[in-house]
C-alpha cells in the first residue's frame, strides 16, 4: 500500500514509523530483526531503509603506492526491504540516492522494487562523500534530487532510459521527498527551498518527510508555509531523541539544525550521560504530544543504530 493511502486510511489518527540503517557489509540481517521486533507492538504501517553512497578507501600495495578504491560499507537496501516485508508483512520505503548510483543502476533498482511489490520510495540527493568539499555527482548519475525524481516519474509513465516505450510496463511508485523546516544548508533562503519543494510536488512527489528538528514551532511554521505555497501533500515530521551530550554539537554540525536553549541548558546541567538520555527522551515525548495535537500524519523516528531503546520508550508514552 502507498504511504498516502496509509495516511488517508488512518482518518486523522497519527501513525508510527521509523527508519533503519542497513547493517555493515558482512553482518547478519538478524540484527535488523532484533531491532524491529520490540517496535512491532506499535503497528508501524511502513518502515524506511536508508541507502548510503560509496566512500573512498586507500589500499597500500607492496610497492608503497596507494590505490584509491570506491567502497560501500552498507549495501543491501533493496534486499533488506524485501526481507522486512516478507517477515513482518509491513510496507517498506527504500531510499534512492543520486550520489553513488548511475542512472542505469537506478533504473535497475526500480525494476527490482517493482518486481518485489515495493510501492514507495524516498528520493534524495544524498550527502557528499567524506573528504569531498561539496557534493560530486556520480558519472552518468544525477546531480539533483529533482533529476532523480524525474527518472522515477518517467518510469511511472512507462518511459525508460533505453527501451522502446510502446507497450512497456509502467511502474506505480508513491514518491517521497525531503523537507527542511530550518532550511537546507545549501539554500540561500527558505523562499528558494519552497520553490524547489513546490517543483518536486508538481513533478509527482506524494509526501514529504522532514529533517529532524527539536523545536516544534519550526515544523508548525514549515507546514503553514507549505500550505501557503500551494503544497498540500502530507508532511511527516522526522524525529530523533537526543541521547548523549556530544550530540548537542554533532547533530547541529551534521544536520545543520538548532538545539533550543531549554534543551541545551538542561543537557549542560545534567550530572551524567544517563541523565542526558532521560532529558532527551522526555523532550521528544513532549514534542510528540504536541505534534499529535497539531495533527501530524505520522511520527517518523530516525533510529540510527539503536531503534529499540529510546524509540520504544517514546512510542509507549504516545501510542
Amino acid at each position: 500500500m502507498k504511504i498516502t493511502e496509509h495516511i488517508a486510511n488512518a482518518n486523522g489518527k497519527t501513525l508510527f514509523s521509523f527508519e533503519l540503517i542497513p547493517p555493515l557489509k558482512g553482518e547478519s540481517i538478524q540484527g535488523i530483526y532484533n531491532a524491529i521486533d520490540p517496535l512491532m507492538e506499535f503497528k508501524p504501517p511502513f518502515i524506511d531503509v536508508t541507502s548510503l553512497r560509496e566512500d573512498y578507501i586507500y589500499k597500500q600495495h607492496d610497492s608503497g603506492l596507494l590505490e584509491k578504491l570506491a567502497y560501500r560499507k552498507r549495501p543491501g537496501t533493496i534486499a533488506i526491504c524485501a526481507a522486512i516485508m516478507n517477515k513482518y508483512k509491513v510496507d517498506t520505503v527504500p531510499h534512492l540516492l543520486c550520489g553513488g548510483f548511475t542512472k542505469d543502476e537506478t533504473e535497475n533498482g526500480l525494476i527490482d522494487l517493482q518486481f518485489l511489490g515495493i510501492e514507495n520510495v524516498l528520493v534524495l540527493r544524498g550527502d557528499a562523500r567524506r573528504g569531498d568539499a561539496s557534493f560530486v555527482p556520480t558519472p552518468n548519475g544525477h546531480c539533483y534530487a529533482t533529476d532523480l525524481l524525474q527518472q522515477v516519474t518517467n518510469m511511472n509513465k512507462g518511459i525508460y532510459l533505453h527501451e522502446n516505450h510502446e507497450g512497456i510496463l509502467k511502474t506505480d511508485f508513491c514518491i517521497g521527498v525531503a523537507g527542511y523546516p530550518e532550511k537546507h544548508f545549501e539554500a540561500p533562503n527558505l523562499k528558494t527551498d519552497f520553490k524547489y519543494l513546490k517543483q518536486k510536488v508538481d513533478m509527482g512527489a506524494g509526501f514529504i518527510v522532514t529533517q529532524m528538528f527539536f523545536d516544534n514551532q519550526k515544523y508548525f511554521d514549515f507546514v503553514n508555509a507549505c500550505r501557503a505555497n500551494d503544497i498540500h501533500v502530507p508532511i511527516i515530521p522526522g524525529l530523533k531523541p537526543l541521547t548523549t551530550s556530544k550530540q548537542l554539537v554533532n547533530l547541529s554540525k551534521t544536520f545543520h539544525i538548532d538545539i533550543p536553549d531549554d534543551l541545551s541548558d538542561a543537557v549542560h546541567a545534567a550530572k551524567s550521560e544517563k541523565d542526558v538520555k532521560e532529558i532527551g527522551i522526555e523532550w521528544t515525548i513532549n514534542q510528540c504530544k504536541e505534534l499529535v495535537k497539531f495533527g501530524a500524519p505520522v511520527l517518523h523516528f530516525y533510529t540510527m543504530s539503536n531503534p529499540a531503546g529510546p524509540t520504544k520508550r517514546i512510542a509507549q508514552a504516545i501510542f
